[in-house]
């Protein structure tokens, strides 16, 4: 070991304490974003005694490593004083937080650099294991106390704001979809004095397909008549760190490529999942996509691109039960071709449009600005490994 390295095992002690009392507190599990959230575990019947508790600022991770690809699961718990886990997460502590911060070592626990050493010291036959004693003998530098606190802080800072932008982009989608339910669910869309017309007595007509009333000069269709389906080309391998053009995967994530086969309004959405949860995506412009992703637009002016996207978003839910495969879950064109979708006049169509075009401008705006904050999230944690340079220089 080179004498400015530390093991991370003289700071650092296993926690074992169980939940023998009962204690009510909230369950929750290790996700591969590196974060604590609430477990979807069934639990009825379930011996609760034998789950182990957690306090602020102890950590959980995870260590079978083989089912996670290229991600540790490891987590700081930081928004809750008291929380519960299953026992199969090993929890430990930092011994003395004078010598090192927690959330110092969560930031050197996110960095790619650390998977990529988990996942090489990582060893067994049926699965492979980050044990506890690989944890202790990892080596890293361990500046002083107050230069941890500047990299955390500024770190901080950076996340604060990717937490807002998160923020103002779910509000935009809520708002945006609530405009949807307006116009295509409750058919209070405006008519042409203005005001809504379900409920300002708009004529309506009886829809033998949907049981009930719709809207006079409206009717139904099907997603293979309305919109058009076309697949990307590339292979998953395709992703390249400094990318010209955004890449659409069946990922949540966006990456980055150098090639661009598409330049078009779009709505993008995965073709499959092995949790059968397609993640659904709006772009307009230039960029590239996975061979399963579908990238899906209208086939003519009768229907937006915004009305598709929430339309398809509707139908998210129920793809989990319909989607085929076993290990892997496939969202197949048999699937998508036959849902219905409203096909409402030219000029309530044009307004729609009108109306929902700002938010999703917006909503863009913010993930291209979100791009740079992660990218000084990245050059954050990359100063860690400036601090191992100065200690070696020292």
């Amino acid at each position: 070991m080179q004498s400015n390295y530390k093991k991370l095992g003289d700071y650092i002690q296993p926690v074992n304490n169980r939940n023998k009392e009962l204690i009510d507190v909230l369950l929750l599990g290790v996700s591969i974003k590196k974060v604590l959230m609430p477990s979807i575990a069934n639990i009825i019947g379930t011996d609760m005694s034998t789950y182990k508790l957690i306090s602020k600022n102890q950590f959980a991770y995870g260590p079978v490593t083989s089912r996670n690809g290229d991600k540790i699961s490891i987590a700081l718990l930081e928004d809750h004083e008291n929380a519960m886990i299953s026992q199969a997460y090993t929890v430990f502590e930092v011994v003395n937080e004078n010598e090192l911060l927690p959330e110092y070592l969560m930031m050197w626990f996110r960095r790619p650099e650390f998977d990529r050493y988990a996942r090489f010291k990582s060893h067994g036959s049926a699965r492979e294991i980050f044990d506890w004693a690989e944890m202790c003998e990892t080596e890293l530098p361990i500046p002083s106390l107050e230069k941890q606190q500047e990299i955390v802080k500024e770190y901080n800072v950076i996340q604060n704001r990717i937490t807002l932008n998160n923020q103002l982009i779910t509000k935009l989608e809520e708002t945006a979809q609530a405009i949807y339910k307006q116009w295509f669910v409750d058919f209070e869309f405006l008519d042409g004095n203005g005001k809504p017309y379900k409920s300002n007595g708009g004529e309506m007509v009886f829809c033998e397909e949907l049981e009930k009333d719709i809207p006079v000069g409206w009717r139904i269709d099907t997603f293979e008549n309305m919109m058009d389906f076309k697949t990307g080309k590339l292979n998953s391998n395709a992703a390249v760190v400094d990318g010209e053009y955004p890449f659409f995967t069946c990922s949540s994530e966006t990456y980055k490529t150098n090639t661009c086969s598409f330049d078009c309004e779009a709505v993008l959405l995965a073709g499959n999942n092995a949790s059968a949860i397609y993640p659904l995506k709006y772009f307009n412009g230039k960029f590239d996509a996975y061979q399963r992703t579908y990238i899906i637009t209208p086939k003519n002016k009768m229907i937006s691109i915004y009305q598709i996207y929430f339309a398809i978003k509707d139908e998210l839910e129920g793809f989990k039960g319909v989607s085929s495969g076993t290990a892997t879950k496939f969202l197949t064109m048999k699937i998508l071709n036959p849902i219905e979708i409203f096909v409402c006049d030219s000029n309530t169509n044009l307004l729609f449009s009108k109306y929902l075009k700002p938010f999703f401008i917006r909503k863009l705006e913010i993930e291209k600005n979100q791009e740079l904050f992660y990218e000084l999230s990245s050059i954050t944690q990359a100063k860690m490994t400036k601090v191992e340079t100065e200690i070696i220089q020292q």
